[in-house]
């Protein structure tokens, strides 16, 4: 059973990048990592993803160009880099693992595993 495990959130000011990581300590990733976020009041919400083997990745739409999702098989790490943040991007962000279809990557429904997410605060 996987675990994630999130760090490299904090308080950052309008204009900052972040990079956040993921991982599965004592265990090694299979199939696709994800990140979501959610912020108070709002649903859970994808932000990318990434295949474990081979190099497909995923975005959502609104996140495309501000983000940048990347791994390092030999550390079983997953990072989620983020630019240019405002307050709006303010959220807890949540990894997750699982074996996703196509009609499910970005939807909550398609992870099994997922951490208890690292805070993002950026201040304007």
């Amino acid at each position: 059973q996987v675990q994630p495990v999130e760090s490299g959130g904090g308080l950052v000011q309008t204009g900052d990048s972040l990079r956040l990581s993921c991982v599965a300590p004592g265990r090694t990733f299979t199939n696709e990592v994800a990140w979501f976020r959610q912020a108070p009041g709002k649903e859970r919400e994808f932000v990318a993803a990434i295949a474990w083997i081979g190099r497909f990745l995923y975005y959502a739409d609104s996140m495309k160009g501000r983000v940048t999702i990347s791994k390092d098989n030999a550390k079983n790490t997953v990072y989620l880099e983020m630019n240019g943040l405002t307050p709006e991007d303010t959220a807890d962000y949540i990894c997750a693992a699982g074996r996703p279809i196509a009609s499910t990557r970005r939807t909550t429904r398609g992870y099994g595993y997922w951490g208890q997410g690292t805070q993002v605060t950026v201040s304007s």
